[in-house]
């Protein structure tokens, strides 16, 4: 990856943030709420954790056949993923809570889902929030050789296939988090010097990385062989519990950046970007399904994309609302606002996209 970090337009001739800044910070104001997450929050965390962690215990205390606990690891799983998107994604942003500690212990709550606050902070913080859909910059593009996301990204022949395999690869995502991609992105991050916030020794985030690691390997493997569960049931367990998680993950991620209408702005030979950073979240980013409550509740407001990329501080309970001032203001200054009507759609239109890149580029 270029060390070279692309920078952003300063003048706005639109005006586009400063006004959108000035609307939402008055909603906020005249309906005297915070912008942090409220009860509804909370309630969502009690319910997601319970289906994450209830099932779990069940393994642990009942004696029951193989394919009720395959299927309590798919519960899991999708427990798992809301608990991602909504607990642990709200914290890390610092949106949780008005309180630094308590953003602090549920942003840590991606410990349990096998995952490194540090290495998300500044995979997703830093480097997919400031540079979003920048190739060779936003590591959400990078899937190695195996996908094109990008037209900048070199074709192989077995790209042509890509929208058919691809979905069965995405499953990977968080178990790729428990074995491996945690000690290669902190490697390569503290080799970069990179950081969000306040910046730890490499001893402590080492330190860190490897009890963690202990501890998750602890809980959701040796335990339960220990107890007494087979440990082909246990291992067959932990990876269906990752893989639905993980493809639930990516397939939410993929439908916000990695769409037709979505672009990939490079810099000018002097590192420079065409628009203003909140103007580039525009052309960059996508919604889907936003008045789809299930997909709005489960997903924790990640359909509404273009909010969360503009306001990554405001908590995901409040995009349904602020969304409609996004949307206006943006039309106001002839800016894009894009976004798919359904969930069912947004799928189409990826695995469609993700058919286009695979083909040969000189028959594109």
């Amino acid at each position: 990856m270029n060390n070279n970090a692309p920078t952003f337009a300063k003048q706005d001739s639109l005006k586009f943030f400063r006004t959108l800044n000035s609307r939402v910070n008055n909603y906020f104001k005249e309906n005297n709420i915070q912008k942090t997450g409220n009860w509804k929050l909370y309630l969502k965390t009690i319910i997601l954790f319970s289906v994450f962690l209830a099932p779990y215990f069940l393994i642990l205390t009942l004696g029951m056949p193989f394919w009720a606990h395959i299927l309590l690891t798919i519960v899991m799983g999708i427990g798992m993923a809301g608990v991602g998107m909504n607990v642990m994604h709200d914290g890390n942003h610092g949106s949780y809570s008005n309180k630094t500690w308590v953003n602090k212990f549920m942003g840590g709550t991606i410990y349990v889902l096998a995952g490194n606050v540090y290495n998300w902070q500044v995979q997703h913080n830093v480097l997919h929030h400031t540079y979003t859909n920048i190739p060779g910059h936003d590591e959400d593009l990078d899937a190695g050789r195996v996908i094109r996301f990008t037209k900048e990204a070199k074709w192989y022949n077995f790209h042509r296939f890509q929208q058919y395999y691809s979905v069965f690869l995405y499953g990977l995502l968080t178990f790729n988090w428990a074995i491996t991609t945690d000690f290669k992105q902190m490697r390569s991050y503290l080799k970069r010097k990179l950081s969000y916030g306040e910046a730890k020794s490499p001893k402590i985030l080492w330190t860190t990385l490897i009890i963690t690691k202990v501890i998750y390997v602890s809980i959701w493997i040796v335990l339960p062989i220990v107890i007494g569960i087979t440990w082909w049931k246990v291992l067959i367990g932990f990876f269906v519990m990752h893989y639905t998680a993980g493809l639930i993950l990516s397939i939410v991620f993929q439908l916000a950046h990695v769409v037709e209408e979505t672009t990939n702005p490079s810099p000018n030979e002097l590192g420079e970007m065409d628009n203003t950073w909140a103007i580039h979240q525009l052309f960059t980013t996508t919604n889907f399904a936003p008045k789809n409550a299930i997909v709005n509740w489960y997903t924790g407001g990640l359909n509404h994309q273009i909010e969360h990329h503009i306001f990554p501080n405001i908590s995901h309970v409040h995009y349904g609302k602020i969304a409609s001032i996004v949307k206006e203001t943006a039309q106001e200054c002839n800016l894009p606002y894009y976004e798919y009507k359904t969930m069912r759609s947004a799928v189409i239109a990826h695995f469609k996209h993700l058919k286009e890149l695979g083909m040969k580029p000189e028959l594109t």
